[in-house]
């Protein structure tokens, strides 16, 4: 696990881009739970970063293609799936398993 921000940086309902070893990943704090996941989208590499969050999914800003915030599974492509990280809350760091 590795530090990747401190929590109040992710306010609820936002979102933040950090780069790990050369690697973004974007921190979503969806009503108080912490996710992190890759921050391109596995269909044609649009920034997830711009998505919408809502309901423990992250829309693709292109294409509106829905990815679950925990598994990555796309909802409406199931053989899409956008890479995510387990995240670890320690006080008032996010620590992310890069």
């Amino acid at each position: 696990m590795q530090f990747s921000a401190k929590l109040a940086e992710v306010p609820l309902w936002g979102k933040k881009l950090v780069t790990i070893n050369g690697n973004e990943a974007v921190l979503i704090n969806d009503s108080g739970k912490i996710y992190a996941c890759e921050n391109y989208c596995p269909h044609q590499g649009s920034q997830m970063q711009g998505g919408i969050v809502r309901d423990g999914l992250i829309a693709c800003p292109r294409h509106g293609w829905h990815y679950g915030l925990t598994n990555g599974v796309s909802t409406d492509h199931p053989g899409y799936t956008l890479k995510t990280y387990r995240v670890e809350v320690v006080g008032y760091d996010i620590l992310i398993d890069f």
